[in-house]
C-alpha cells in the first residue's frame, strides 16, 4: 500500500500544525525579519521542510527527496518557463526600442496628473502584469511616472496600489494555472478543468474590486474632492476593466485576462478623453504648466505601430486557446487540440502512488498520485517565446539581438528562478509528507469564518514570496483541503487564496525593494510600507467579506452551482 500519512504526528492537531508550519515560519523570519534574500530564505525553508517531513512525519527519506525533486521540476516547467518567457517578451520590446514608442504614447496622453496615473499605473501596469508579472509593472510604471514629474515615492505607492487589480491573472494566467495543476488531483478532475473553474471564480470576485481601485488610486494621489472631478474617467477605467476581466476569465482564457482587460481600460480612457476633459488640469503644487510634447506628435502617428508586439502576443495566445473559446471546431481549425498532442504526461518514479492518504482527507485509504504534465506547445511560456521571436523579427531584430536578450533575461532572473524552484519543492514536500493536510485540518476549525481567514492566508503567502503563483503553490492545496473538511466549495477557497493574495503584493518586501530601486531610492522600503500597509489589510478584508458572502447568501456566484 505504500507509506501512510500521519496528520497528527505530535499527538494533537494544533501542536502538529505548529510544527508543520515551521518551513513557512522560517521563510517568514529569514525574509521579513532577518531581511535575507528570497533565494536564501527559500533554501533554508526547503531544508526545514525536509527535516520536518523526515523527523516529525517519519516520511521515508527517499520519498521526501523524490517529492522535493518533483516540485523542483514542476517549478521549472509549470512556473519558471512561463514567468521567464513573459519577462523575455517584455525585454525584447525594450531591446528593439519599441518600448520607447510606448512611453511616448503614454506621455502624450494628458497633462492632468490624475489621468496620467489612471492610464499608466492602472491601465499600462495591468498590461505589464498580464504579460510579465514578477514586479516588472511596479518598476516600469513607477519609473515612467517619476520621469514624467511625479514625486518618486508617490509614483511607487501608486504603482503598488494599482497592481492589486491584475495580479491574480498575472504572467499569462500563471497563478491560476499553477493552482489548477496542484489541486486537480485533490479535486478529482483534470488540470485544465480545475484551472478554468478557478479562473471563473476569481473572475467573479476581483471585478468587484477593479471597479473601486481607480477611484481609490486617485484619492490617494489627490484626495476625495479631486477624484470626484474626474469621476467619468474613474468610472470608465474601472468598469471597462471589470467587465472584460469577468468576460475573459469566465469565457475565454485565464492567460488573456489581464491583457484584454488592460487594453480595454486604456482604449476606453483614450476614447473618453477625446470627447471629455476635466474642468481644470490638476498638477502637483508648484508645478508649472507644460505642454505634453514629449514625443506626443510622433506617438499619435505611431500609436498602432507602438503596440504591435502586444497585438502579436494577443493573437498568439488567442490562436493557441481557440479550442477552449469555440467548442466543436473542425480538427484542422482546432489549434488547441493539435498543440495538446505534444503533451507529455508521466508518473514520477519512486513517488507515484507510494504515499497513501486517508480519512478525514479522503473517505478511505487512497494512493496519492504523482504525475507531471509537460505541455510543450500549449504552455503560455512557449506561446510567449514564439510571440517574442515573431514580434522581434517584425520590429527588425536580428537573431543575434534575440539571443543576447535571452542571455540577459537569464542573468536578470537567475535568483528569481532559483527561488521559484525551491518554493515549489517546499510545497511538494509539505503536500506529500502530510504537513499541508495538517495545516488544512487546523484551518478547518475556523468554521463559518473560514472564507475570511482564507483571504488572509493568501495575503500572507504573497507577503512572504512576492508572488501569487508561489502562494498558490504553498497554500492552494491546504485551502482546498480545509474547504472540503468544512463542506465549503473548494473552488471558492482556492480562488479566495488567489484573490486575497493580490492584496499582499503591495507590502511584499520583494516588491517594495523593486519599487524603491526603480526610482533610485533603495533603503526607503520602510516609507513605502507605511503608506501601503493599512490599505493592504483593509482591501484583504474586503476580499474576505466578498468570499464570506459567496459562501453563504451569494453561493449562486460559484461556477458549477
Amino acid at each position: 500500500m505504500g507509506w501512510l500519512q500521519d496528520y497528527q504526528p505530535a499527538g494533537a492537531l494544533w501542536p502538529s500544525a505548529a510544527l508543520a508550519a515551521l518551513p513557512i515560519i522560517v521563510l517568514l523570519v529569514t525574509l521579513g525579519v532577518l531581511r535575507r534574500s528570497a533565494h536564501l530564505s527559500a533554501a533554508l525553508a526547503l531544508i526545514t521542510s525536509l527535516l520536518v517531513a523526515v523527523l516529525l512525519y517519519r516520511m521515508p527519506a527517499g520519498l521526501a527527496f523524490d517529492s522535493a525533486a518533483m516540485g523542483l521540476v514542476f517549478g521549472v516547467w509549470s512556473v519558471a518557463w512561463i514567468a521567464f518567457h513573459a519577462v523575455y517578451f517584455h525585454n525584447v520590446t525594450v531591446a528593439t526600442g519599441r518600448f520607447d514608442d510606448i512611453k511616448a504614447v503614454l506621455a502624450g496622453f494628458s497633462e492632468d496628473r490624475r489621468l496620467q496615473a489612471l492610464l499608466i499605473a492602472f491601465g499600462f501596469g495591468a498590461l505589464l502584469e498580464g504579460i510579465a508579472g514578477g514586479g516588472s509593472p511596479i518598476a516600469i510604471t513607477a519609473a515612467i511616472m517619476a520621469a514624467l514629474g511625479f514625486p518618486p515615492v508617490k509614483a511607487v505607492v501608486l504603482a503598488l496600489l494599482a497592481n492589486t487589480a491584475p495580479v491574480a491573472f498575472g504572467g499569462l494566467g500563471n497563478p491560476l494555472i499553477v493552482l489548477g495543476r496542484l489541486t486537480a488531483p485533490i479535486l478529482g478532475m483534470k488540470q485544465e478543468q480545475a484551472t478554468e473553474l478557478f479562473s471563473s471564480m476569481v473572475g467573479r470576485q476581483l471585478p468587484l474590486l477593479a471597479l473601486i481601485v481607480p477611484g481609490f488610486l486617485i484619492v490617494v494621489l489627490a484626495g476625495w474632492k479631486r477624484m470626484i472631478e474626474v469621476w467619468p474617467a474613474v468610472l470608465t477605467a474601472g468598469l471597462s476593466f471589470a467587465v472584460m476581466q469577468f468576460v475573459t476569465s469566465n469565457f475565454i482564457s485565464p492567460s488573456l485576462v489581464d491583457v484584454v482587460a488592460a487594453l480595454a481600460a486604456m482604449a476606453s480612457l483614450w476614447i473618453l478623453t477625446r470627447f471629455w476633459q476635466p474642468s481644470a488640469v490638476w498638477r502637483f503644487d508648484g508645478e508649472e504648466p507644460v505642454k505634453a510634447s514629449l514625443g506626443a506628435a510622433k506617438a499619435r502617428r505611431g500609436a498602432l505601430y507602438a503596440w504591435a508586439p502586444y497585438i502579436v502576443l494577443i493573437a498568439a495566445i488567442f490562436l493557441s486557446r481557440i479550442g477552449t473559446i469555440f467548442k466543436n471546431l473542425p480538427g484542422w481549425l482546432d489549434l488547441t487540440k493539435l498543440l495538446h498532442k505534444a503533451d507529455w504526461v508521466f508518473a514520477w518514479p519512486g513517488l507515484h502512488k507510494e504515499v497513501v492518504q486517508h480519512a478525514p482527507i479522503t473517505p478511505k485509504d487512497t494512493p496519492y498520485a504523482a504525475t507531471l504534465t509537460v505541455d510543450f506547445l500549449y504552455s503560455p511560456g512557449t506561446v510567449a517565446l514564439i510571440a517574442a521571436i515573431v514580434a522581434g523579427f517584425l520590429m527588425g531584430a536580428k537573431p543575434r539581438l534575440l539571443l543576447a536578450t535571452y542571455r540577459r533575461t537569464l542573468h536578470q532572473m537567475r535568483w528569481a528562478l532559483a527561488t521559484i524552484f525551491m518554493i515549489l519543492a517546499i510545497a511538494f514536500v509539505m503536500n506529500y509528507s502530510g504537513a499541508t493536510q495538517t495545516l488544512g485540518l487546523a484551518l478547518a476549525t475556523t468554521g463559518v469564518l473560514f472564507p475570511l481567514f482564507s483571504a488572509y492566508i493568501g495575503w500572507l503567502g504573497v507577503f512572504l514570496t512576492g508572488s501569487d503563483a508561489s502562494t498558490n503553490s504553498l497554500f492552494g492545496p491546504m485551502q482546498v483541503i480545509s474547504a472540503q473538511q468544512l463542506h465549503v466549495d473548494p473552488i471558492l477557497a482556492g480562488a479566495t487564496n488567489t484573490s486575497g493574495g493580490v492584496m499582499g503584493k503591495m507590502i511584499s518586501p520583494q516588491n517594495l525593494s523593486i519599487g524603491a530601486t526603480a526610482i533610485g531610492r533603495s533603503g526607503q522600503e520602510g516609507a513605502l510600507l507605511r503608506q501601503t500597509f493599512l490599505w493592504s489589510v483593509v482591501l484583504t478584508a474586503v476580499v474576505g467579506g466578498i468570499a464570506l458572502l459567496q459562501a453563504t447568501v451569494l453561493d449562486f456566484m460559484i461556477p458549477g452551482r
